[in-house]
């Protein structure tokens, strides 16, 4: 089996817009919530969000390829530029040879309501807009980027619930392993604004504390209340070993297992650590290791009553001889949803190459679950060589990745 290692990162998040911001913010355990007026407005229960900065385009893109791309695409355009630019990929590069991509999306929802909303109005279809089409697809992301940097290889969306970002990866790794790819761009993106999480909030599933946002999202804590959305876009440039030190690329990290499994016969929007176990126990099984071998988890934790305590449960049964640290990214950025497994692998490699264990932020109690974890309550110094990433989604999907400091 060849070797898949990751030579770009690229992010566009709540709590920075670059990988320095980023990195930067994980140390300091630095939040990115804050409360949206218009959700309050617009009907939601809880007006909290990761709150992600729309980034300026004009002389950057032409007029129509901005008229084309929606904003999980926008994000998604940002975080590629700068994954490309880490891994030494410039336009001739693009111009004359095969990259693939892939990335996580599963909605759109922006760019449906307000073309609905012209057509209602106006009882004109032509007046929607040329662009509209290729907002509202669940593959505008994949669409527009293919487009813009000339992708000749796969080019494919991944709709996979909050796993979408992970499997991305999953797949990714998988196409490059196996030679039919020998590089591939991978990631996801999630939109921020005010219809894009209003079914959620339906759904009562959001963290209604508003005295004070930051601390809102708390995964594990035993006070925890609900999760938090949020979104932007990671970018991942996975690459075949070979190939890459052929290119004399930098060489961040390597992804040696991915694991995946589906819940079976549960309710739709229910977890399982059976599920969860399973996708963990197969990516240590890939990466041809045991549980002692890893160093940090990033837990998927969510901030939900029943994920959080399913997921500590699966990590308990997996790892309780030898545990790892354990943090949730999110109680800082909240749930980025699409975006979250490619974006917390970013996150994680960053940690790796800094030698630190970002903290879970909020978590001042545990409960009869997340206490039998090791979880990191403030910023850690410690020297990561290996660590698994989770990500779990609506309809039982479940994805864990494993990746190790180069060697």
């Amino acid at each position: 089996m060849r070797r898949v290692v990751i030579t770009g990162m690229g992010i566009y998040s709540c709590i920075g817009k670059n990988i320095d911001e980023v990195a930067k913010s994980l140390y300091e355990g630095k939040s990115g919530i804050g409360i949206d007026t218009l959700r309050t407005q617009y009907g939601y229960r809880s007006p909290l969000t990761g709150i992600v900065e729309r980034p300026q385009l004009k002389g950057l893109l032409d007029r129509r390829a901005r008229a084309c791309m929606s904003e999980e695409g926008e994000y998604a355009y940002m975080a590629t530029l700068e994954a490309l630019k880490q891994a030494k990929i410039g336009d001739d590069y693009l111009e004359n040879n095969e990259i693939g991509l892939l990335f996580g999306n599963d909605s759109s929802a922006k760019a449906v309501i307000e073309a609905h909303t012209i057509a209602l109005e106006k009882k004109d279809t032509t007046l929607i807009g040329s662009g509209a089409i290729f907002q509202s697809m669940n593959s505008t992301v994949s669409m527009n980027l293919s487009t813009i940097f000339k992708i000749k290889g796969i080019n494919l969306t991944i709709s996979a619930a909050c796993a979408s970002g992970s499997h991305s990866i999953g797949i990714g790794f998988t196409f490059i392993r196996n030679g039919m790819q020998d590089m591939v761009l991978c990631g996801g993106a999630q939109e921020t604004n005010v219809y894009s999480m209003g079914s959620f909030d339906g759904l009562s599933v959001f963290s209604t504390r508003l005295d004070d946002p930051t601390k809102a999202s708390r995964p594990f804590d035993a006070s925890r209340d609900g999760l938090v959305p949020s979104g932007g876009a990671a970018c991942l440039v996975l690459e075949e070993y070979e190939h890459a030190k052929k290119r004399g690329a930098p060489i961040l990290a390597e992804v040696i297992g991915y694991g995946f499994s589906s819940n079976g016969a549960v309710n739709i929007s229910q977890p399982n650590e059976t599920g969860s176990y399973i996708a963990m126990e197969r990516s240590l099984k890939e990466a041809h290791l045991q549980s002692k071998d890893i160093d940090y988890i990033n837990a998927h934790a969510t901030s939900t009553l029943q994920g959080d305590a399913i997921e500590a449960i699966a990590i308990d049964k997996l790892f309780s001889d030898t545990k790892p640290l354990v943090s949730s990214t999110k109680s800082m950025t909240g749930h980025e949803c699409w975006m979250a497994g490619a974006s917390e692998i970013v996150y994680s490699i960053l940690m790796m190459q800094n030698s630190f264990v970002a903290p879970n932020i909020n978590f001042e109690k545990p409960d009869e679950y997340s206490c039998k974890l090791n979880i990191a309550t403030k910023t850690t110094t410690k020297n990561i060589d290996i660590f698994l990433s989770n990500s779990f989604g609506f309809g039982g999907t479940n994805s864990a990745l494993v990746i190790q400091k180069i060697k």
